[in-house]
């Protein structure tokens, strides 16, 4: 029998939830290496530098790898000869380890968490309630796998009920596709099958805590039916062409998780969902003896990557910006914005497009100017911003005709695509959609030097600030004649993946 206590749960859970804020697991930093390594897509390959300089900048800073520090799954396996020395539940003593981690002060993480979603969708301040699934197994020890998992992989989760009959892996290259950029790819697929679609989806989740090991098992060679799905879908997503960030290249996903179950003889669930190039996850177990230690990993075992834009950047001044002047960008250039940048997100658009509605003045004049979409961390220190990366734009697709047509904006700045009647009205405004990478937040942020709330200041890290910019570096992912980096370029690699592998066959 092993007594554990409340306050070892509690400290365990927000230690380990600050450390993955800053360290990526080392296994998915070698996958990004190697990724990184084989790519031939120039602009993929710009895109996993980014990461992993961000990547290695977090863990030498002690601050979040993106603005987005998730909604916190817990997975928490109890043995039954486990005795809990404790006055609160399983749930509420995870809850107890958010809230100390998330109002950390040393480094805060972003509350991203809302009560009562169909409604007033209210933030609750400190990133609580977690998500808990709780299981009883053999044995005297607590086994904990806590995972911080961001909005925008969180929403490209798919699930279908298939014939029996049906291939996995073919729903899953007809699927993952229509799942666009707003997942940040590189990163995993966590696949669930069988048991029924809720025990799918918890499988599809806690597939994505193990470790990145598709090339150890590509070398020791498929010997179960999950191991060969593994394979083969790993093979053919990277066919796709889809690419780092959506942009086109080689390197889509860096493994293949599945978890499997029985089911009904009628059926077949599967859910997918992706893991973002922001991977945060860690295990750890509880014997009695006090809280779990975490060992933090030597910063000599991340790759030393260079990201040098040189000449080949267009230089930019965000405060003397015409329409005529972004006329000239083309697809696919990079762009360093230096001057006053305007953020927003869904719930600025929101309000803004009612007070449009309404015949309100705007508390902000958007005539000329750029937005970027992004949720910034709060700031420590002498920061002027905290982590700030970029926000899927998709979400913003609905009111961009309306900001582009009503405001004046000229200019907008996320992640990954836009839908094809948003890249109309770009093109029609003679506008421009930049994209910034996602999984680079705290490289991102120190592109601001300065950053002042102006408008919206009750909304929290979704008010509308104004940074401050210098040298920011911004693809242009579809320019004012409404040419789309995130459908040409995977169109190009899937077209090149496919004669190289021509070649391959007839040597």
């Amino acid at each position: 029998m092993s007594i554990i206590k409340k306050q070892d749960l509690i400290d365990s859970v927000a230690d380990a939830l600050q450390y993955i804020s800053y360290y990526h697991p080392l296994d998915f930093v070698q996958a990004l290496e190697k990724a990184y390594l084989k790519e031939q897509s120039t602009a993929a390959k710009d895109a996993i530098a980014q990461i992993l300089i961000n990547s290695r900048m977090a863990a030498i800073g002690h601050r979040p790898l993106c603005q987005d520090t998730g909604i916190v799954t817990c997975f928490v396996k109890i043995g039954m000869q486990v005795q809990w020395d404790s006055d609160l539940t399983v749930q509420e003593m995870v809850d107890e380890g958010v809230r100390r981690a998330y109002l950390n002060p040393d480094n805060p993480l972003r509350a991203s968490i809302v009560a009562d979603p169909a409604g007033t969708r209210l933030n609750t301040k400190d990133n609580t309630p977690s998500v808990v699934h709780v299981e009883l197994v053999q044995g005297n020890q607590v086994e904990v796998a806590i995972a911080a998992k961001g909005g925008g992989s969180e929403n490209k989760a798919k699930m279908a009920m298939l014939n029996p009959s049906d291939d996995v892996a073919e729903w899953v290259l007809k699927t993952l596709p229509t799942m666009g950029a707003g997942w940040c790819p590189p990163g995993m697929l966590g696949i669930g099958i069988g048991g029924t679609a809720e025990k799918a989806a918890v499988m599809a989740k806690e597939a994505l805590m193990d470790p990145v090991d598709i090339h150890e098992l590509i070398e020791r060679g498929a010997v179960t039916t999950e191991e060969k799905l593994r394979l083969d879908i790993f093979e053919r997503a990277n066919k796709l062409g889809i690419g780092a960030q959506g942009l086109g290249g080689l390197t889509t996903v860096v493994d293949i998780k599945i978890m499997s179950a029985p089911t009904h003889a009628a059926s077949k669930p599967v859910v997918m969902i992706p893991n973002c190039a922001a991977t945060r996850h860690v295990h750890f177990t509880l014997d009695g003896t006090g809280p779990a230690v975490l060992t933090p990993p030597k910063l000599e075992d991340w790759p030393q990557v260079t990201w040098e834009v040189g000449d080949k950047a267009r230089r930019v001044n965000l405060d003397t910006l015409t329409k005529a002047d972004i006329a000239d960008w083309k697809m696919g250039e990079t762009v360093l914005l230096s001057g006053k940048l305007l953020t927003g997100r869904d719930a600025a658009h929101k309000r803004i497009q009612e007070m449009l509605h309404k015949g309100e003045p705007l508390p902000v004049d958007f005539k000329g100017r750029f937005i970027y979409y992004v949720g910034p961390v709060d700031a420590i220190g002498d920061e002027a911003v905290g982590p700030a990366g970029p926000t899927t734009a998709t979400r913003m697709d609905k009111f961009t005709d309306l900001m582009l047509e009503a405001t004046g904006l000229i200019g907008m700045v996320g992640k990954a695509e836009r839908g094809p009647a948003t890249v109309e009205s770009i093109k029609q405004h003679k506008a421009v959609y930049l994209m910034a990478v996602g999984g680079a937040a705290y490289l991102v942020a120190k592109a601001v030097k300065h950053a002042r709330v102006v408008a919206f200041a009750d909304l929290g890290m979704e008010a509308i600030y104004e940074f401050d910019v210098e040298d920011m570096p911004v693809t242009v992912a579809v320019d004012s004649e409404g040419n789309n980096a995130h459908v040409v370029g995977p169109a190009i690699w899937k077209a090149n993946i496919e004669e190289l592998d021509a070649k391959l066959r007839k040597a």
